[in-house]
Formats: structure tokens, C-alpha cells, sequence
């Protein structure tokens, strides 16, 4: 199936990004790294009649740190990420996720602000984003807002972005170094979605647990933070009762939606599995 006719449009600006959705508004569609798109626009998904590439426009990309926060620019490539020396000092858990993302030739294009606008379920941006206390930010002409992961991210595929507002990038505050990460995913094969995974940050202190932040992803509509599971762990040392507290809280926590491949329970199962290959991670 070939994509349906489109008009396509370059900016050099913001400002021209804002004049072209303002005219177009919803049928205009932002083309960043284009991974996702272009398949959604060759199976008809999609049917914009405005392409807006947004590569040309300075300043969207990069990776910066300034006091304690982590900049991401939303034009930022996965292979940026992937590559970056301050990524993996200090967001670990961004450093581990993004080589479960997609295959090489995916994330030399790919960006970071595609995937969080985007907010499939089961990419692992999201989760992470949701489990370090992430915040968005979002411009529009003459002002930009900022909002936490965790509220940016209402539903499937469903977004805070408001029309005529562009997702500029993304601001992580930097852990004392007391804190843990680690991202696990189950996947059919190295590449493909997860069936599902978990993004835990926490710290780890005198051998016990706090401060958890368990995000799950294809676990639900949106990534799910675990809130009764990180209860379950707050303060405590993680051995086989503590962690089977904590796994049992899973069952009402999670949405864990059934596909053609895995039942819900098979999920719930994975699920439980994770979180104790997580918690045991954590405090080695």
C-alpha cells in the first residue's frame, strides 16, 4: 500500500512551524525522525494533507546538562542517546533502554520527541520518562509550558499536546548517586515491542529500597506507574517476602490488555517476573 498524497513543508523556524499549524491545524501532521509515521501514512493510518519536517529548525537537538537537569532536545536522535557519555553517567536507565529500541538503522533516525509524541505504550521513552520524574517541555507561539511525564501521557496514542503546540524536549532531574535503575523488557525477538517491560529507578541504601519508582510499559493505555508495588518495597531489605508483597499487588495495579500472542495472566505472569529480576538488579 503506497501513502496518500500529501503537501510537504520545511520551516526554518518555530514561528514558521506555528503559522503552518495554525493554517492546517489537525490535518497537518510533524515529521521529525519519521519512523513511525512514514508506516503509519503507507498503511493509510494516517491521511494529513500537510507533512511539517521540523529537521531543519535550529536548537531542537542536543543533549545538555545544566545544574541538576538533563536536557534532551526533542530532535535528538536515538543513536545520540545511544552514543552520549553524559546519557549513560547519568541517566542509566535512558542508557540500558535505548538499545531495546527498534534495530541500528531505526535509531540513526529515530528521535527522542517522535517516540514521546508518539506515546505508544510499549516504547520504553515513555516509562523511563515516567519512572525519573521527567518533565515536557511544550512550546506554542509567544510561550511554552512545561509538564511531568506523568501527566503528559493521557491514553492510547493520546497526548497534553494542545493544538498548535510542538514538543521542543524533554528535562530529566539528576539523582544522587545513592539511586539505582534498571530497564527489563520481555520481547518475541530483539527489535520488536515488548511484550511487556519495566523501567524501575529507586534508591538503594543499607541494603533497603526506597523512593521506588516502578513504570511499567505494555502494561496498559499509557505507562503504568506501580504505586502500590513501590509501597510495598519502602524501606524494606528486598527478600523473597518482600518482593512476593510486592509482585502480588501487580494483579490490581496493572491493565495488561491480552493480544494474539499472550494472555492477560501470561502477561501478569512476565509482569512478576520482571519486577523480582528488577529488585534483585537493584540491590546487587
Amino acid at each position: 500500500m503506497k501513502a496518500p498524497e500529501f503537501a510537504y513543508a520545511k520551516p526554518g523556524s518555530l514561528d514558521e512551524v506555528f503559522d503552518l499549524l495554525d493554517r492546517h491545524g489537525d490535518r497537518a501532521r510533524i515529521l521529525a525522525g519519521g519512523q513511525s509515521l512514514l508506516a503509519s501514512l503507507n498503511l493509510r493510518l494516517s491521511e494529513p494533507e500537510l507533512l511539517i519536517d521540523i529537521t531543519g529548525i535550529p536548537g531542537l537537538a542536543g543533549i545538555a546538562v545544566s545544574g541538576q537537569t538533563l536536557r534532551i532536545g526533542a530532535l535528538t536522535t536515538h543513536r545520540q542517546i545511544e552514543t552520549s557519555a553524559e546519557i549513560a553517567r547519568r541517566l542509566p536507565l535512558l542508557a540500558q533502554a535505548v538499545g531495546n529500541v527498534a534495530h541500528a538503522a531505526i535509531r540513526n533516525l529515530g528521535t527522542f520527541g517522535g517516540s514521546i509524541a508518539l506515546a505508544d505504550p510499549a516504547a520504553e521513552y515513555p516509562a523511563c520518562a515516567v519512572a525519573l520524574g521527567a518533565t515536557f517541555v511544550l512550546a506554542r507561539r509567544g510561550a511554552e509550558r512545561s509538564v511531568k511525564a506523568r501527566e503528559f501521557f493521557r491514553g492510547l496514542y493520546e497526548t497534553a499536546l494542545q493544538p498548535g503546540e510542538l514538543l521542543t524536549a524533554g528535562e530529566f532531574p539528576l539523582a544522587a548517586a545513592d539511586y539505582r535503575s534498571v530497564l527489563l523488557e520481555l520481547a518475541r525477538r530483539h527489535g520488536d515491542y515488548a511484550i511487556v517491560g519495566l523501567a524501575a529507578h529507586a534508591r538503594v541504601a543499607g541494603g533497603r529500597i526506597s523512593d521506588a519508582r516502578l513504570a511499567f510499559l505494555g502494561a496498559g493505555s499509557t505507562p503504568v506507574l506501580a504505586v502500590r508495588a513501590a509501597a510495598a518495597l519502602e524501606n524494606r531489605h528486598p527478600d523473597a517476602q518482600t518482593i512476593a508483597a510486592a509482585q502480588a499487588t501487580l494483579a490490581d495495579e496493572l491493565e495488561l490488555p491480552a493480544d494474539l500472542y499472550s494472555s492477560r495472566a501470561t502477561k501478569l505472569q512476565l509482569a512478576r517476573v520482571l519486577l523480582g529480576r528488577a529488585l534483585a538488579a537493584l540491590a546487587a
